[in-house]
């Protein structure tokens, strides 16, 4: 990694420190009181040892000094726990913030950008990179300053006691930040190539687990599970290499250490045979003088031990920065609205479209200029073969996509309207059902208000209370995260009775039929061809056995509209609708 880049991703690590800065404040001021208490705990062990042995005085003169060196060490093991617990605040505080940063991010670009993507590469993003931070902003961070200040404050106390051990001290610190430094670059370009395998790994991984069935249909099984096996070993040699330098760096401390707290022993040892009659001031070498040093020379050269074992937290957190910054920096803008319109639609909606052009974030076409009319009230069917641009479509009406031309919501433009707003008179039902709730009641409502007459007959129309009756605890049971306690075809028809409860204008269907077992997909049809009377309706489906008592079907080839008109018309002339209906009724013969 560039040096460059390297600086601004520290820039940007020392940045999110808002997001904790009372609690790292905290961490840092109860570790400055740590290093008094080690001090003052050093200089009553010193004292108690020379009144003990040179001066002879016997031990119950010296019971208060015993009192307070006991109470020195209850008070730094204290203050020890109350900064890991105040490091450990910041470091959730900031792993927060920064998760919020990415999920807002992501829910700007919206769901057709990032269904472009890799799943695998998100979770390693929310999960993985940004949790790696957490010992840096809980550790590292108030280390840094610890570091400057506790070897500080013990030079202070021995050089007014003797000033060749303070100068011995002073003269060895400065070797060990420089190794730590040339070792720890090293460690965060190699932490930075681990994580950008461990994300291309996760995405293919997750990508291989979703295409099995058609893996083993072309008899790809084994090719992808050997390339699995490369890519695995490739990620377990790179994260030996990122270990390695760890332990180097560590190797490197322990040995300067070492050899700086035997140096002052040496001299002490030669001090009191006689042989080097120097930093005592004049006034003679003392037992006091030379154990207060020894004590202390293991505590100065703590704090920067401890900032190396911590510093492969900082080589995480900057190979997770460089993920977060270019994904928050680099990923496309989408375009804000050149005004937060708010308009309540108290009827159901009418659509209108002129030279309507669906656009990606990054400017490009994704259809044919389109033209159309979605009466208030109709049901519309939407058909087409996969890649003609029914999902584009879908999305800009989500509001999820920009869009060229006009798009006029009951004589409103559409990118005029805030998405939020537009959003609430909205409801959708899409392939793959999501409930982020905790239970089945909170699900269906999603904060909103509901009678619970109203509940039980939606709960009814969609199939739900089929299976209620089997849940532990109805409509206050836990269904876990996503939905998992669910089959996909419960958690389809849950996913209908809370589009069905909500008071929406525009009802918006994606195949929501898809992956579905007959029983599951009757009663899901059923339910929403009874809701569509009731509001403005398009559907995405692939389904066309059941299209003859919608209002218009529209039929949609290579992103532009083909045909539109009601079932009986379209499919008693040549084109695309006849075509597929024979083609269809071909794969079942």
């Amino acid at each position: 990694m560039e040096k460059s880049r390297q600086q601004h991703l520290l820039r940007w690590l020392r940045q999110q420190r808002l997001h904790g800065a009372r609690s790292l404040r905290a961490a840092s001021l109860f570790g400055f009181a740590g290093a008094l208490v080690i001090i003052a705990q050093a200089w009553l062990l010193a004292s108690l040892l020379q009144n003990l042995i040179v001066a002879q005085q016997p031990r119950g003169a010296l019971l208060t000094d015993f009192i307070l060196l006991l109470l020195c060490f209850a008070l730094r093991a204290g203050l020890h726990y109350a900064r890991e617990m105040a490091g450990y605040r910041a470091g959730v505080a900031i792993r927060r913030a920064l998760r919020k940063q990415v999920l807002d991010k992501l829910n700007d670009l919206g769901p057709a950008w990032v269904q472009g993507k890799p799943a695998g590469s998100w979770a390693t993003l929310l999960l993985e990179q940004i949790e790696e931070m957490q010992e840096y902003y809980a550790r590292y961070l108030p280390q840094m300053s610890l570091a400057v200040f506790i070897p500080f404050a013990i030079l202070i106390a021995i050089f007014p006691i003797n000033w060749a051990a303070g100068l011995i001290l002073l003269a060895t610190a400065p070797l060990i930040p420089i190794f730590m430094a040339m070792v720890g670059m090293g460690a965060a370009d190699a932490n930075r190539r681990n994580f950008l395998a461990l994300a291309r790994l996760s995405g293919d991984f997750y990508d291989r687990l979703r295409g099995r069935e058609t893996l083993r249909l072309f008899y790809r099984a084994a090719a992808e599970q050997q390339a699995i096996a490369e890519s695995t070993t490739d990620f377990r040699q790179r994260t030996m290499e990122v270990l390695r330098l760890a332990f180097l760096s560590s190797a490197v401390l322990e040995f300067f250490a070492s050899l700086a707290i035997a140096v002052v022993a040496v001299y002490f040892g030669f001090s009191y045979l006689g042989e080097l009659n120097f930093g005592h001031y004049g006034t003679g070498v003392t037992l006091f003088a030379g154990f207060l040093a020894l004590i202390l020379a293991p505590e100065f050269f703590q704090p920067l031990r401890d900032l190396g074992t911590f510093y492969h937290a900082k080589a995480q957190a900057v190979g997770g920065a460089d993920a977060l910054d270019r994904f928050l920096n680099e990923s496309p803008e989408i375009p804000a609205s050149t005004s937060s319109l708010s308009v309540a639609f108290d009827t159901p909606l009418s659509l209108e479209a002129q030279d309507l052009v669906v656009m990606t974030a990054k400017g490009e076409a994704l259809s044919q200029p389109l033209n159309f009319t979605l009466e208030a009230n109709k049901r519309v069917a939407l058909v087409g073969q996969s890649g003609a641009g029914k999902s584009a479509l879908m999305n800009v009406l989500l509001g999820f996509l920009p869009y060229q031309g006009s798009l006029r919501v009951n004589g409103h433009e559409l990118r005029d309207i805030s998405r939020e707003n537009w959003q609430q008179h909205l409801a959708w039902v899409g392939q793959n059902p999501h409930l982020p709730a905790t239970t089945l009641r909170e699900n269906l409502s999603l904060n909103s208000s509901m009678d619970e007459a109203t509940l039980r007959s939606v709960l009814q129309q969609a199939g739900v209370d089929e299976f209620l009756a089997r849940l532990p605890q109805g409509l206050d049971t836990s269904i876990g995260d996503g939905g998992m306690g669910l089959s996909v075809g419960q958690a389809q028809r849950v996913a209908v009775a809370r589009a069905l409860l909500k008071p929406a204008q525009l009802l918006l269907l994606d195949e929501p039929g898809s992956g579905l077992d007959s029983q599951s997909e009757q009663h899901v049809l059923r339910a929403l061809n009874q809701a569509a009377t009731q509001q403005t309706t398009l559907m995405i489906t692939h389904q066309l056995h059941d299209l003859a008592s919608w209002d218009e079907v529209w039929v949609m080839q290579s992103g532009q509209l083909v045909q539109q008109g009601q079932w009986q018309q379209l499919i008693a002339q040549d084109g695309p609708l006849r075509a597929m209906v024979q083609h269809r009724q071909q794969e079942i013969v």
